[in-house]
Parts: structure tokens; C-alpha cells; sequence
């Protein structure tokens, strides 16, 4: 038999073990009650952010002075009004649509072009490696923190300018993963062996090598998603991020932290979901890499 008809004979045996994997991993999950909590809690604050414009109280733009910075519990304000006397609790809701964007969506663009980037470097070695890591390096040698102000500053503030710094910042990150993960896997017998049956480069990684690389590098992008929410925070709360009227939870903080004294609750409630959501995400990754049994 060819090596040629070997690879082939062992494709659908390779897929029924991926659907195994896959389904052993959910099992794992499920079985995880950490995991689970933290799943139901993000899932929870999801579906009230996208339902929020139907199921808050009140209007969260319309301001009253005569009712500014009104305690929990006072009638008709479950959780009080701000400094400008908007319902906090209907701001809070419909900012969580924006905190949780600016939390997801960078790491979801920076997991494509990263993982691009990585498996590219991985795959392909030698100087497009040299060239491609050198060049990741050079952003990976600033702290997040700072990079993220400074391009964000540079760029300006509003949506648009912290979505593209926040994706810089964790491009690198998961780029270093993920050439790393395909480097081992390139040196892998079953890619010599499918090397050796004259299988194209791009064949070789979309069947072989993205099957094995993806997972890691997913876990760890699950894992960036609190760092992404913190960062995106603190841009709005040093105002180079969300730009007011509109309701986000960092921005909140900022306009709520002359409260502290007067109404202390209040003003850490933005601080208390994006403590809950970053946690609720970082247990849910830590999940995820015991399902998949991925060490560091």
C-alpha cells in the first residue's frame, strides 16, 4: 500500500477522533461547576446587554439634577441615578453592551490575524519566521497597558481607536502561542508523513496542523478577554475610550468616582461587574484548559 492511499485510509479515522476529542472535552465541562458558574454568569450579563433597550426601567440619557446621586433602593431607582440623576441601573445594562464588545472583539480579531500570523511563522520557519517573530517582538516589548495608551492617544479617542489598539496590543500575544504550538506540530510523524505523500503546504495545514494548533491557541485567547475588559476600561475611564453621553462601564467609573464619598455604593457598582465579568471569564478559561488538558 502507497503512502499515498495510507493518509487517505487514516483521514476519517483522524475525524472521528477529533468528534471524540471534542465531545470528551464538553463532557469535562460540563462536569466542572467553576466552569459552568462562570459560563452562566457571562451568558446572563450577554443576554441582558442585548436585551437591555427593551427591559430597562427607565431611560438611561434622560438627566434630572433634583434627582442626582439618589441611593440603592430608593422608589423607582433599584439601584439609584448618577451624577446627572440617570437611572443607574438602565445605564448599567445597556453599558454593558459596550463593555463587553470592547472586551470580545479585540481578542477575537487580534485570534485571527494572530493565529494567522503564528501558524505562518510556525509552518513555514527559517527566515519567514526570523522576519515575522522579529517584528512581533518589537510590539511585545512594550507593556500592554502602556501600548494601549499610547496608541490610543495617538489615534484619538472614541470606539473605533480603542478597538484598533486593543487588538494591537494582544496580536503579539497570541501570535507567540501560536508559533509555538505549530512549531511542535510541524515536526509532528503524521505532518512528515503527509509531507512525504506530496500533500501541498496549505493542504498540510489546513488538515492537519489547524486541527492541533487551534484549541491551545483558543484557550489562551478566552483567557485575554478579562485582560481586553480591563484595558478597554481603564482607556474610557482616562477618556480615550467611549466618549459620553453613551453609557460604558469604565467611563461610568470615571463619572461616578466624585461619589465615592458622598454615595460609596454607587460609584463602585461599574467597578463590581467588571471585577465579576473579568473573573467570570478567567474561570471559564481555566475551564477550558482542564477540559483540554493544555498545560502552560
Amino acid at each position: 500500500m502507497s503512502t499515498t492511499t495510507s493518509i487517505a485510509g487514516t483521514a476519517p479515522v483522524q475525524a472521528v477522533r477529533s468528534r471524540s476529542h471534542g465531545a470528551n472535552v464538553m463532557r469535562r465541562l460540563l462536569r466542572n461547576p467553576v466552569a459552568m458558574i462562570a459560563a452562566a454568569i457571562i451568558l446572563a450579563l450577554i443576554g441582558i446587554a442585548i436585551l437591555a433597550p427593551w427591559i430597562m426601567p427607565a431611560d438611561p440619557f434622560v438627566t434630572s439634577m433634583f434627582k442626582r446621586l439618589r441611593p440603592v433602593g430608593t422608589p423607582g431607582y433599584p439601584l439609584g441615578t448618577d451624577e446627572l440623576g440617570r437611572d443607574l441601573l438602565s445605564r448599567l445594562m445597556l453599558g454593558g453592551r459596550l463593555s463587553l464588545f470592547m472586551g470580545i472583539a479585540p481578542v477575537i480579531i487580534a485570534f485571527v490575524i494572530g493565529s494567522g500570523l503564528g501558524v505562518l511563522a510556525g509552518y513555514a520557519g527559517g527566515a519567514v519566521n526570523t522576519v515575522v517573530m522579529r517584528c512581533i517582538d518589537v510590539l511585545y516589548a512594550f507593556p500592554s497597558v502602556l501600548l494601549a495608551i499610547a496608541l490610543s492617544g495617538a489615534l484619538g479617542a472614541g470606539i473605533t481607536n480603542a478597538l484598533i489598539s486593543l487588538t494591537v496590543v494582544f496580536v503579539p500575544q497570541i501570535a507567540r502561542i501560536a508559533e509555538s504550538v505549530t512549531t511542535q506540530v510541524r515536526r509532528s510523524d503524521y505532518v512528515d508523513a503527509a509531507r512525504a505523500s506530496g500533500a501541498s503546504a496549505l493542504t498540510i495545514v489546513r488538515r492537519h496542523v489547524l486541527g492541533n494548533v487551534i484549541g491551545p491557541i483558543f484557550v489562551y485567547a478566552t483567557s485575554l478577554i478579562s485582560v481586553s475588559m480591563i484595558l478597554a476600561s481603564g482607556l474610557s475611564f482616562l477618556g480615550l475610550g467611549v466618549k459620553p453621553p453613551q453609557p460604558e462601564w469604565g467611563l461610568m467609573l470615571n463619572t461616578l468616582r466624585t461619589a465615592i464619598y458622598s454615595q460609596p455604593l454607587i460609584a463602585a457598582l461599574p467597578g463590581v461587574l467588571i471585577f465579576v465579568t473579568s473573573v467570570s471569564f478567567n474561570m471559564l478559561a481555566d475551564g477550558l484548559r482542564s477540559a483540554m488538558e493544555v498545560k502552560q
